[in-house]
């Protein structure tokens, strides 16, 4: 966490809370781990550049990307353990690939990991050592006995936090903080490690090779990527300079929204941002607080059986989010037709409910924002109504006071909604207003 989260970073955390959640309603324990690098090289460098300590920019950026993870209902970790904490354990690991002869001290003090010992390497990314050696620019490091070995410990250097060791003073490599925290929280087999396709080389080929290496068992039986978030055809990081906000983002159009429009592609698929398709999730993210407030769940309804198979058919095949959010959007246009013709549709309703639930996409608290709306209603002088109604009559109560040259009135009705989450945009055609 060397730097503010950006729009990928939201993408990871919703695929994987999304899974989460899915895997929980299914009925399995699931004990999430989400760990937290508060030391590599890349946030000593920027520690260094902003002027704080490698320690006070780690918390800072933590801080930042729960906030952010928090507006976009990522439910929080069982455990969220941080590299620094656990060195003790990486120490161990270490030793361990030294005794099994697949890792070496250097004269210098560094440990590296020695690639062509562990005969499985390259497995998951399909990249094999001599492969690597021919078709890539690798840096020649003098201590190291081949050019593909990589860092398992780092010898001190000035300036920089060091804990002490067999091998001297010095810090853990990147690769082997993850193994260790794995291990520690999920044992050395567990079921699935996630991240983005950006980590499946080398980081995660790395972990499977000290994990492994060191244990004699499988690491993780399940591997699962998601795809990168793209701006005007790009990878969206910090590398490529195609970078959007995840703050920003979630400000200009919120949680909800952003968060559906991550679900409606499949999470291994790429993902290109444009206003359009926030624009595109920002009005379904309406029409799902719409019919929020025309049909809340009653206590006891139980979800319709045949909406609810057909969801977990989707999510079954591979987490397929976009197939469960188009079931869930023919649940709410069934629930409707039925309330427009009298009918009971108690349980397409509470099928609805369950299943945004599942998604995580449950929009705000829809009586509570009628209630503010209400409350400015009644402020302005004007008559109690529903709220379809209540808001017409508030935006003509600002179209009089724009026309009267009264913009402290006008403004105060601006405000008001958009402190609600309700944005109003002024057409040829008088004022529109939508969810943001």
């Amino acid at each position: 966490m060397q730097s503010e989260p950006h729009v990928g970073h939201g993408r990871f955390a919703v695929v994987f809370d999304v899974i989460r959640r899915y895997l929980e309603w299914r009925g399995h324990r699931v004990t999430y781990v989400r760990n937290i690098t508060d030391i590599d090289d890349k946030i000593i460098v920027a520690a260094a550049a902003a002027g704080e300590t490698v320690e006070g920019r780690a918390k800072r950026m933590a801080a930042i990307f729960e906030e952010a993870y928090e507006a976009l209902s990522v439910r929080p970790p069982d455990v969220e353990p941080k590299a620094t904490e656990h060195v003790p354990e990486m120490l161990e690991l270490i030793a361990r690939l030294i005794d099994r002869g697949l890792a070496y001290p250097a004269p210098n003090g560094d440990v590296y990991f020695a690639v062509r010992a562990f005969e499985r390497y390259g497995r998951l990314s399909g990249q094999r050592p001599d492969e690597l050696l021919a078709g890539a620019r690798i840096e020649v490091v003098e201590e190291k006995h081949d050019p593909l070995d990589f860092a398992l410990w780092k010898a001190a250097k000035p300036d920089e936090p060091a804990w002490d060791s067999p091998w001297g003073p010095g810090r853990p490599g990147w690769h082997i903080e993850c193994s260790a925290m794995a291990a520690r929280y999920l044992g050395e087999d567990f079921a699935i490690h996630g991240g983005g396709t950006d980590l499946i080389f080398p980081h995660h080929e790395n972990e499977i090779a000290q994990s492994e290496g060191a244990s004699g068992t499988t690491f993780a039986r399940y591997w699962l990527h998601n795809g990168m978030v793209n701006l005007a055809g790009e990878k969206m990081a910090k590398s490529t300079g195609k970078l959007i906000g995840l703050a920003e983002a979630i400000a200009e159009y919120g949680g909800p929204t952003l968060r559906l429009f991550y679900l409606r592609a499949h999470y291994r698929s790429p993902l290109e941002y444009s206003d359009e398709s926030l624009e595109g999730a920002a009005a379904s993210i309406d029409r799902i607080r719409r019919f929020l407030r025309r049909a809340p769940r009653a206590v006891g309804d139980s979800p319709d059986p045949g909406a609810v198979a057909r969801f977990t058919e989707a999510m079954d095949d591979d987490f397929g989010t976009p197939q469960a959010l188009a079931i869930v959007f023919d649940a709410i246009a069934e629930a409707n037709r039925s309330l427009d013709a009298g009918e009971d549709a108690a349980d397409m309703v509470a099928a609805v409910h369950e299943l945004l639930e599942v998604l995580g996409l449950e929009p705000g608290d829809a009586d509570g924002d009628e209630a503010r709306v209400a409350a400015l209603a009644i402020e302005l002088g004007l008559p109690p109504a529903d709220f379809e109604a209540t808001m017409r009559a508030v935006l003509a109560a600002r179209t009089d006071a724009r026309a009267q040259r009264d913009f402290a009135r006008s403004d105060l009705i601006r405000d008001r909604l958009a402190a609600v989450g309700i944005v109003v945009e002024d057409t040829p055609d008088g004022p529109r207003w939508f969810w943001r």
